[in-house]
């Protein structure tokens, strides 16, 4: 648990709440993955929620406090894994970071029989898995906390179906149970990169979704250092409330910008245009992402869609020919202008595929 003085400003407007003693709510989704811990089958779960909805607290909280939940020391070790950090680009770095994590819990000479299985050099798929079962033998659980699992799918020539059918079959024997936080069920992932690993099938599935209305009061009213009671007054929690409508991340974000406006002397219109102004940032792609989604739209949605063209008069064609077909319709407007080609090589060529005679 953490331990020192809470902050002055308790409310955390972005990233992961790191403090079990801010952290409000989630008491069913904490249960849930307990309970699916315990017994000889342990279920893998998969944590489903919208940026912002606090898929990532959840996670950390409950690594700081599983223990608290009945459940046998001796038999858990349960470690966090960002998944978005450099460490975990390649297959061999992720497990590397899920032994060096592991391994932080199990220290001393009396645990050296569990160390000694992480140490293999290189710890490649095959010594992985090597080491959980080592593990099993010894009566012990790893339980990987995985957070943003997007992250893998950038990498899709680094984690590929034989990466997810060893942690499958991992999960099967009873030997490795995850908790994966992604933004959407994970087998719509496996539809949309074309994975066919039964991975992507997780045992369970949990939705996170807004705070309940106690929750939203109960996160209005944190406590600060300076006062030892409610950082913010009656009606500044009121306020908190029907700005943030139980999303946690609006609250987090009212409270903080209601907290600061005290400290400034600003007015509540102050603090309600900066959290707008928040809102409207973190609800808008970056100028890079907006970028890329332009120029996906034009170099490969656009043509594609232009490459369908003949499949309505019943010429079927790959997306790829789809594509390269829809590019150079959309290239030849462009060459006519610029005098490389004439309208009649154009109409030649629509003709053609569109099987115009």
């Amino acid at each position: 648990m953490a331990s020192g003085a809470l902050p002055d400003n308790p409310f955390v407007a972005a990233g992961m709440i790191e403090d079990p003693r801010l952290f409000v709510g989630r008491k069913d989704e904490l249960h849930a993955i307990a309970s699916r811990m315990k017994g000889d089958q342990p279920t893998s779960i998969n944590i489903v929620g919208e940026k912002h909805i606090g898929k990532s607290s959840l996670l950390y909280y409950f690594v700081r406090t599983w223990e608290q939940r009945g459940l046998d020391a001796n038999r858990y070790v349960v470690i966090y894994l960002p998944l978005r950090g450099v460490d975990c680009q390649t297959e061999t770095g992720f497990y590397e970071a899920v032994a060096e994590g592991l391994l932080n819990h199990v220290q001393g000479w009396q645990h050296r029989s569990l160390q000694n299985p992480w140490k293999s050099k290189p710890l490649n798929r095959q010594a992985f898995s090597d080491a959980v079962k080592e593990w099993k033998q010894q009566g012990k659980l790893p339980v990987l906390c995985l957070d943003d699992f997007e992250s893998l799918l950038k990498y899709p020539d680094k984690f590929d179906n034989g990466f997810y059918d060893n942690l499958r079959s991992l999960m099967d024997s009873n030997a490795l149970m995850l908790v994966v936080a992604s933004r959407k069920q994970l087998d719509v992932y496996a539809n949309k990169h074309r994975f066919v690993s039964s991975f992507f099938n997780i045992g369970h599935t949990i939705y996170l979704k807004e705070l309940s209305t106690d929750e939203a009061i109960e996160l209005s009213r944190l406590p600060t250092r300076s006062t030892n009671g409610a950082a913010l007054s009656v009606g500044e929690q009121s306020d908190a409330q029907q700005w943030g409508d139980r999303h946690p991340y609006k609250l987090q974000l009212a409270g903080y910008y209601l907290w600061e406006a005290r400290q400034q002397g600003k007015p509540i219109k102050w603090a309600k245009q900066q959290f707008e102004q928040q809102l409207t940032k973190a609800k808008s792609p970056s100028n890079g992402q907006q970028w890329q989604l332009w120029l996906r739209w034009l170099v490969w949605d656009l043509p594609v869609r232009l490459g369908k063209i003949p499949q309505f008069i019943g010429v079927t064609v790959g997306d790829i020919g789809n594509w390269i077909t829809g590019l150079v319709m959309l290239l030849l407007p462009v060459l006519v202008l610029v005098g490389v080609v004439r309208w009649n090589e154009v109409w030649d060529f629509v003709r053609d595929k569109l099987g115009i005679k």
